[in-house]
């Protein structure tokens, strides 16, 4: 059977998309000839823990771990426990634990205090691209020594953190061997790249070395359309799309229907995507109509800013609130097809025009009516209309997103099911590890 070496920080039992996207291909490779082996940190700064996606590891995988080193402690002996946890945040890519704070302070930069300020100049101009720099040259000695005892045929990274492809340039640089790194997300055009106060140097080096990472793989892996048309733009390297996706075994069992209307969220929900024009949308209907008022559940399920609870319950919805935390993958899945209104607004940061959630895809196996509050133009609206699975309307087109609601509550009514998504089996796992093995055996021949 053929190797991949996969480069990941998050593992599980770390939760969230990222996690899912290479747990999920690794599931499916063994059975496209390819044997997954994963190197990943012994003690990564995790931000979920989800031990449902332990599951899905298979048989086959091999899975590597080594200590890393990161700022945090140094921080924490420096600052005090609490100030740590703050700059945790801030580094990680804004995200915070489960157990409370901000989804992504770094949007919030304005109101942050001196300290968190100082964090994230530090983290935007002395960890380039982000501190788990610290562990690139340990894990290139390592792995080295690793290959020559157990050679591998094609080497993929996968970030955010982008110093995942740091590990992997330099390795195949060294080694020979051809490399595929992974962008989840995009690395200077991120949406909160912008926030990170970086130095003209700083910004420089960012960019010299996402082109470096661009030009010197074998072939490139984005995840949305408008990043592979900006990447190939960039370099002569190859640059192909593999989009996130849903997995057909999650949505296997009977659905468990909550009493009431059900308007549903899962997954992070910051608040720089808080939709204040839906919430007066609810509260307006909720005053009008009693029998709505009895039925409407708002269900949110993950890590949810705190002016998104504050805006709930300043338009008087707090008795339709249904707060259940973060909860594992399973229980999202759930939820999801639980709703008879699955929300799904985006960030109000025009970079996010580029960007396709995890959770869509998740939402399109529910087969629920999605409402999708952002740009009307983006990448997620293009696949909400492709599949027919729900509509994207501006964050204060409270008329589109009536029609929506509307459209929601008559079924709810009617009992029947609003939509059945269209042409979604390109997006399920498995047809998309079929077409990542194309793309390894491309490059393993390429060689």
């Amino acid at each position: 059977m053929k190797r991949v070496l996969i480069i990941a920080y998050y593992w599980p039992p770390a939760g969230g998309s990222g996690v899912q996207r290479w747990v999920k291909f690794s599931k499916y490779l063994p059975s496209q000839g390819w044997q997954p082996v994963i190197y990943t940190p012994l003690n990564p700064e995790i931000t979920s823990v989800d031990e449902t996606l332990l599951a899905d590891i298979p048989a086959e995988a091999e899975v590597i771990k080594t200590r890393i080193v990161e700022p945090y402690s140094a921080y924490r002996m420096i600052m005090g426990s609490k100030q740590s946890t703050d700059m945790k945040t801030l580094m990680n890519d804004g995200k915070t634990a489960a157990t409370g704070g901000e989804v992504n302070p770094i949007n919030n930069d304005g109101r942050l205090s001196l300290k968190k300020r100082l964090s994230l100049f530090i983290r935007g101009n002395f960890f380039i691209p982000d501190p788990r720099v610290w562990w690139v040259r340990s894990s290139v000695k390592y792995l080295k020594k690793y290959l020559k005892e157990h050679p591998v045929d094609v080497i993929v990274t996968t970030g955010p953190p982008h110093s995942m492809h740091l590990i992997g340039r330099r390795l195949a640089k060294e080694t020979g061997l051809p490399w595929i790194p992974d962008f989840r997300d995009p690395w200077t055009k991120i949406f909160y790249y912008k926030h990170l106060h970086l130095t003209a140097w700083a910004d420089r080096k960012h960019h010299r070395l996402e082109q470096a990472v661009l030009d010197d793989a074998a072939a490139v892996l984005t995840v949305t359309p408008a990043v592979q048309a900006d990447y190939q733009a960039r370099t002569k390297t190859p640059v192909e799309m593999i989009t996130n996706g849903f997995d057909t075994d999650d949505f296997a069992a009977e659905p468990q229907k909550h009493e009431g209307f059900n308007v549903v969220h899962t997954g992070l929900f910051a608040a720089a995507g808080n939709p204040t024009a839906f919430w007066d949308l609810l509260a307006g209907r909720c005053a009008r109509d009693e029998e709505f008022r009895s039925a409407l559940r708002i269900r949110l399920s993950g890590k949810t800013d705190a002016e998104i609870f504050e805006a709930i319950r300043e338009r008087g919805l707090d008795a339709n609130l249904v707060d259940n935390g973060y909860v594992n993958h399973e229980t999202a899945v759930r939820e999801q097809r639980s709703a008879d209104l699955l929300l799904l607004p985006l960030r109000q940061e025009p970079e996010y025009a580029m960007i396709l959630p995890g959770k869509l895809f998740e939402y399109l196996a529910a087969k629920k009516l999605v409402l999708g509050i952002g740009q009307p133009d983006g990448a997620c609206a293009k696949v909400l209309d492709e599949t027919g699975a729900g509509e994207m309307y501006g964050w204060e087109d409270s008329e589109g997103m009536e029609s929506v609601l509307d459209k929601a509550w008559k079924a709810y009514r009617d009992g029947t099911d609003p939509v059945v998504p269209e042409r979604l089996e390109k997006y399920s796992r498995k047809a998309l590890t079929e077409r990542l093995a194309i793309l390894l055996d491309s490059v393993r021949r390429a060689e």
